[in-house]
């Protein structure tokens, strides 16, 4: 075995630095500065959709009921057809209410007779009353009479009328143009009165109503005072995806919030020029948000701790500083931020896992409209 021995110590301690670095090539390589892919926050204008499950109703919708009892003896109009308001749908057995009719009119005329002849009666009672022939005791016992007489008029005439009445009903007739839908009862049918005939749905406009959270609900609020028409403008995207050919207008706010649920119902009406929409159907209404000046970052730029959300801020000196950030709406790739960042800051874009808090990077700079247009493509 060789030994070394140092007769100088001041050479020993040069020496001894280089000994160290040879020996640990890897901390060497450590303190080099890591290029980092960084990106520049941005303030943009843009619109934001969001869509809600809604029902569709007709502005008109009522069933068709049957007021009186009968046969049904007719169906005018087939099922799904347009009808025209005051056009005939059907018609029930008219014999029984004829009948009745004819008889309160011929108790209407005896009654009338009756009056008309305690009128003369009357008359002639009231001239020996003048001439002292008869008491007045016995005139006020034929105005009396007169008085019933009259009374049983008005009954009769009453009679008539719902006589009358009863058999227009047996000719039921549309109450406003719409669409006609099933029709349960066929010809012959025993119809009672209240009997669901069919109904009828006027859709020449529709209704869809749609849930909103109190959230969602409020920031449409806020939108409404500085915005009203974009704001309460909406659109409505069919089941089958395709969008609807006219836009609608939001017009009514339930005016309570659902306990159980937290949302508020909002009614919009929408033309239906074609009569493509039905009433039942259903579809989804896209609201419009239109943001100004909002600040814009890569969703990968950002992490979360404990459901809070943090993107790493490089400074001019190329220290890496963790910023704790609020965001206002996300999107599937990008994030509009409302707190935490200014527009023109500096964050890094890529590999933020290999970032820590205080390191100092190269940045590698990333137009951020270059990252916006390729993750639209995507």
């Amino acid at each position: 075995m060789t030994e070394f021995q140092f007769k100088n110590p001041l050479l020993l301690l040069l020496a001894l630095p280089v000994i160290f670095n040879a020996c640990n090539p890897k901390e060497e390589a450590k303190t080099e500065i890591e290029t980092i892919p960084v990106t520049q926050v941005i303030s943009l204008d843009t619109n934001l959709y969001t869509d809600y499950v809604a029902e569709i109703h007709a502005i008109q919708n009522v069933e068709i009921r049957a007021k009186v009892n009968g046969f049904l003896e007719k169906i005018h109009v087939d099922e799904g057809r347009y009808v025209q308001k005051g056009q005939l749908l059907f018609s029930i057995n008219q014999a029984g209410y004829r009948e009745d009719l004819n008889r309160s009119k011929a108790m209407f005329r005896s009654a009338r007779a009756d009056a008309r002849s305690v009128e003369i009666e009357l008359t002639n009672v009231t001239l020996l009353f003048k001439k002292n022939v008869v008491s007045a005791t016995e005139l006020e016992i034929v105005k009396n009479k007169l008085a019933g007489a009259n009374a049983k008029v008005e009954e009769a005439l009453a009679n008539e009328e719902s006589a009358e009445h009863k058999l227009s009903y047996t000719l039921i007739r549309a109450p406003f143009n719409g669409f006609i839908n099933r029709i349960p009862y066929k010809i012959g049918s025993l119809i009672e009165g209240g009997s669901l005939l069919t109904s009828i749905s006027e859709n020449n406009q529709v209704f869809a109503y749609f849930d909103v959270s109190e959230k969602e609900y409020l920031r449409y609020a806020q939108n409404v005072v500085r915005d009203s028409l974009s704001s309460k403008t909406v659109e409505l995207i069919l089941a089958n995806g395709q969008m609807h050919s006219t836009k609608g207008k939001i017009e009514t706010i339930e005016g309570e919030i659902e306990a159980s649920t937290g949302n508020i119902a909002f009614r919009a009406r929408f033309n239906n020029p074609d009569k493509i929409l039905k009433h039942g159907a259903s579809g989804k209404v896209r609201m419009t948000k239109r943001y100004i000046n909002v600040l814009a970052i890569p969703q990968k730029a950002t992490f979360e701790i404990q459901d809070k959300l943090y993107v790493y801020v490089v400074n001019k000196e190329g220290m890496v500083e963790t910023r704790n950030i609020s965001s206002e709406h996300r999107l599937s790739h990008i994030f509009l931020v409302s707190k935490g960042l200014k527009d023109k800051d500096v964050i890094v874009y890529e590999g933020i896992q290999n970032v820590r808090e205080g390191m100092k990077i190269k940045p590698q700079l990333i137009p951020m409209e270059d990252i916006i247009k390729t993750l639209s493509a995507q």
